[in-house]
């Protein structure tokens, strides 16, 4: 689910919110603020602090079950993916018998202090943890459900945690071939520095794939695929003929690939990339490799539509990988444009489900506009504004699109709608700053704009006492970083004092916050840089 996430790489309140011509206002349903909660049959334990938490512990020591902790938010497509193809199955609902289920709403009262506390920053993330508090394992989301139900079972199964497998099989002692899998499996682009730090995980991943018991092929291959798909920038493992032709191999061989389903429609490129950092016949035969693959995978109906997508979304990336990143209009052969059509126009009038349909139709109209097809890319977020419970992702998408096309007045009045829909605190927060950060670069002369969703924004962190945690930390700090950009020479001076120091102004704000408390040196140092030169 990869591809999923890429459409979120991509807030803001104005008196009244400005619409495109034609576009109607749209009011936000009153399913946004609840389509967050996982659905199916699972007893869910929804978490807003350290006490639900705490209960929740002392439920899965009385059951003698580990727990399962699922961090999540309403308007994240793979979350929404989660729903609609994962929580809802049977045997995850049988599966879920034997833990105690946890769901962390990022907009909860107290979710982002939660998230610092269980070291979570992207959603979604799963985690299953042992009854004593101890984490057993990070699953992997980009997965296809029935491997994601494997690698559960083999944390249920009574094994250690990760980080002593990990610990072991660095120092060369033994690891059973369950641990093999589990490190295979461990959902390593989650990880957030819990077992080794970002700049360290290509290493580490070919470290470990080298140690891999030949009699765990598939565990090591999948930790190879993964070192590649990091290898950039000269990390991790260095490319040589026979690891270009053992990839080919691998390829050619449909039940292996299938195996590894997620690693390719998702790193495709990367590895490529990887094995022949330069264009030219190393490059092509491997692009060439990767396309017979991912077209099988494309046309495999054992996988969901997101899944075929992604498939479809790395063909387009390989069609891609010699142009430059930022080529609105690639020279894409037309067979492929037709293909990306096709596809996505079928999943927008089959989906019914609207947990799928955000995650999907999102990724299709990211594929659209990866594709050069841009104005079919804004015709199908329009069209479906009206049907997704949380609109405010799909109208970020539309400021995304204007403005890498240069309509930049458009770009602005989507993320402004975009703010006034959005929903929960850590969302508008989010939201918000996304907007700030446009609008500083495309209109730094709106001075009056700029300083009122500033305190917009201070004003709705007052109002938060989890503000100053996590991702809505970094939403703040993002805003107080461009404002020090935007008074880079001084100019701004009077408008950055009275946002630090007015009646309603982010001094206040942060002297209202107890001194113990670790938010408080977060929100002072929010206009710390900005503030030097007033």
């Amino acid at each position: 689910m990869r591809h999923l996430t890429l459409v979120a790489r991509s807030a803001w309140l104005l008196a009244a919110a400005s619409l495109l011509a034609g576009v109607p206002a749209l009011a936000v349903s009153a399913t946004a603020s609840t389509a967050a909660a996982p659905v199916s049959g699972v007893a869910w334990l929804d978490a807003a602090g350290d006490a639900d938490i705490e209960r929740a512990f002392a439920q899965a020591r009385s059951e003698r079950k580990p727990l399962l902790l699922y961090w999540g938010a309403a308007w994240c497509p793979p979350c929404n993916q989660l729903k609609a193809t994962l929580f809802n199955r049977a045997d995850f609902i049988a599966r879920a018998k034997s833990f105690v289920a946890v769901h962390i709403d990022g907009d909860l009262p107290g979710a982002q202090k939660l998230g610092g506390r269980f070291k979570v920053r992207g959603y979604p993330t799963l985690i299953l943890m042992g009854a004593d508090g101890n984490e057993i394992t990070r699953l992997p989301g980009e997965v296809d459900p029935p491997q994601v139900l494997r690698v559960l079972q083999l944390g249920l199964a009574g094994g250690r945690p990760v980080k002593a497998v990990l610990a072991d099989a660095q120092a060369g002692k033994p690891v059973s071939g369950p641990e093999w899998r589990l490190l295979a499996f461990y959902g390593w682009d989650i990880d957030e520095a819990q077992l080794v730090p970002a700049n360290e995980r290509a290493g580490l991943l070919a470290q470990l794939s080298a140690a891999c018991p030949a009699s765990e092929g598939a565990a090591g291959t999948r930790l190879l695929l993964k070192a590649l798909a990091e290898s950039d920038d000269g990390k991790g493992i260095k490319p040589d003929a026979a690891l270009r032709d053992r990839v080919r191999k691998l390829l050619a061989d449909a039940p292996a690939t299938r195996l590894q389903m997620d690693v390719v429609v998702n790193s495709a490129a990367e590895i490529t990339r990887a094995l022949a950092p330069d264009p030219g016949a190393d490059r092509r035969a491997l692009a060439a490799a990767f396309e017979a693959a991912l077209r099988k995978l494309q046309s495999d109906a054992s996988l969901s539509r997101a899944d075929r997508l992604s498939a479809l979304a790395s063909r387009v990336a390989l069609a891609r990988i010699d142009l430059p990143k930022d080529a609105l209009h690639p020279a894409l052969p037309a067979a492929l444009l037709q293909q990306v059509r096709t596809q996505v126009a079928r999943d927008d009038r089959e989906i019914s489900d609207g947990y799928e349909r955000q995650a999907v139709v999102t990724a299709g109209a990211s594929l659209l506009a990866e594709a050069g097809l841009w104005a079919e890319s804004d015709a199908l977020l329009k069209a479906n504004l009206g049907r997704s419970h949380s609109p405010y992702y799909l109208m970020s998408q539309l400021a995304g699109n204007a403005r890498k096309q240069g309509r930049q007045d458009e770009a602005l009045r989507w993320h402004a709608q975009a703010f006034e829909a959005s929903v929960g605190p850590a969302t508008r927060l989010q939201w918000g700053a996304s907007y700030f950060s446009a609008l500083v670069d495309l209109a730094p002369q709106d001075a009056a704009r700029i300083e009122q969703l500033a305190r917009t924004l201070f004003t709705e962190a007052a109002r938060d006492p989890a503000a100053f945690h996590e991702r809505s930390a970094r939403s703040l700090q993002r805003v107080g970083s461009k404002l020090a950009a935007w008074n880079k020479t001084g100019q701004h001076d009077d408008a950055l004092r009275r946002l630090s120091d007015g009646p309603d102004g982010l001094a206040a704000v942060c002297g209202r916050i107890a001194a113990a408390d670790a938010q408080r040196a977060t929100c002072e140092g929010i206009l710390k840089a900005a503030l030097k030169k007033a």
